[in-house]
């Protein structure tokens, strides 16, 4: 490929793998899956008169069905409630309309995230028997809608919040059933943070070579946000704070700085939806903070690297419109860098993805625009199946 600046979509001549698109979990999901002797407290949909609502665990939760389903909307028309799923796109949740709505965006491939329950395993409660339950329905379900589509839909398995043990062996399950990747939304242990009792799953996430990712939104020590209530002067900040890394930040510290990496110089990490600008500011200060008090705080000995080396190696990232992020690339490890589109969440720009791209990237190398749209999340996945060009 010559390395010529990248100025139009029309020069793709590769498959555009998305490394962070979304299903809508269709309402009779957890009510048709989960055991009628747990189905009572089983996430459901009730139809309201002011749109449909997602109730968890007798309604300890709710969601509001609104701006996680927002593809085709104009900035204009985003809702956080009134919407029924009269109201949404069947790609939301319909593989046919998905596939229908991945070509007329130009997208080949999709990695999938929950909507639903993207805030964690959590969302159905604490109760082990329903957690597990609710974890197991949705990942089978997911499961079966990729397989309609084996070579363009691939999923991540939520894995639960109850304890290493019930962790790993939903680990092992995802594996035996073809699943990619996987989704946490606490340790492994079910903690906020990170110890020693959560190693026997990253040994078997890093003997596997399955990415482990964290998406925006999750690793809440009380749990997810029961009864959210959409405070207009609330949601910008948190919107732009979450998209700008303030979220991931002390999460990826706790990580390197538990020696985990060390212990696992292997295992593959992705930090979903959280951008990359902020990175390359946190790396320094975190090589800084490092120098000056390794010391003191006696982990000289116990991390021999230093945290952005740790980084660089262990660590991949996705992004959707992060300009500033793709002019620090160099400072980034560009092979760990995944573009994505957020489909149908509302930072999605569907159909129009690629203009999209021609304002991310333009100017950059066509050899990195590649990596970042194709190569990176298919070495990744190890998705060896997709074409490295497009059938003619």
């Amino acid at each position: 490929m010559q390395d010529a600046p990248f100025a139009t979509a029309a020069s793709i001549d590769y498959p555009i793998i998305d490394a962070d698109a979304h299903v809508y979990e269709p309402p009779g999901l957890w009510q048709e899956r989960v055991p009628s002797a747990l189905r009572a407290r089983a996430p459901k949909v009730t139809r309201t008169a002011t749109g449909d609502v997602w109730t968890f665990n007798d309604g300890e939760r709710e969601r509001l069905v609104g701006l996680m389903a927002a593809a085709g909307a104009s900035y204009l028309g985003f809702r956080p409630s009134g919407l029924t799923y009269d109201d949404i796109r069947p790609g939301n949740y319909d593989v046919r309309a998905r596939l229908a709505d991945m070509d007329a965006d130009g997208i080949a491939v999709q990695l999938l995230y929950p909507s639903v329950c993207e805030e964690g395993a959590r969302m159905f409660g604490d109760d082990r028997a329903l957690q597990l339950a609710c974890v197991r329905a949705y990942n089978e379900w997911v499961r079966d809608f990729c397989r309609t589509a084996p070579a363009r839909l691939f999923a991540h398995a939520v894995i639960p919040a109850t304890g290493t043990d019930d962790a790993v062996a939903e680990l092992e399950w995802a594996l035996r059933e073809g699943f990619p990747g996987v989704l946490i939304s606490l340790f492994p242990s079910g903690s906020a943070d990170p110890s020693g009792a959560d190693e026997p799953f990253w040994a078997r996430a890093e003997e596997a070579r399955v990415p482990v990712a964290l998406h925006i939104g999750s690793f809440h020590a009380d749990g997810p946000v029961k009864k959210r209530r959409f405070d207009p002067l609330a949601v910008l900040p948190r919107a732009a704070v979450s998209k700008s890394g303030a979220n991931t930040v002390p999460l990826v510290a706790r990580m390197i700085f538990a020696g985990m990496f060390e212990r696992f110089p292997k295992l593959a990490t992705l930090l979903v939806e959280a951008n990359i600008g902020w990175i390359p500011a946190m790396l320094e200060q975190t090589d800084d903070m490092f120098l000056r008090y390794r010391w003191f705080t006696e982990t000289s000995a116990a991390l021999p690297t230093m945290p952005s080396r740790t980084f660089h190696r262990n660590v991949w990232a996705t992004f959707m419109i992060d300009t500033v992020g793709i002019e620090l690339r160099h400072r980034l490890n560009v092979d760990h860098l995944l573009w994505s589109t957020d489909y149908p969440h509302t930072g999605t720009d569907w159909p129009n993805s690629r203009v999209t791209i021609e304002r991310v990237f333009r100017g950059v190398p066509q050899s990195e625009v590649k990596k970042m749209l194709h190569d990176n999340v298919k070495a990744l996945y190890r998705l060896d199946d997709v074409p490295s060009r497009l059938e003619a």
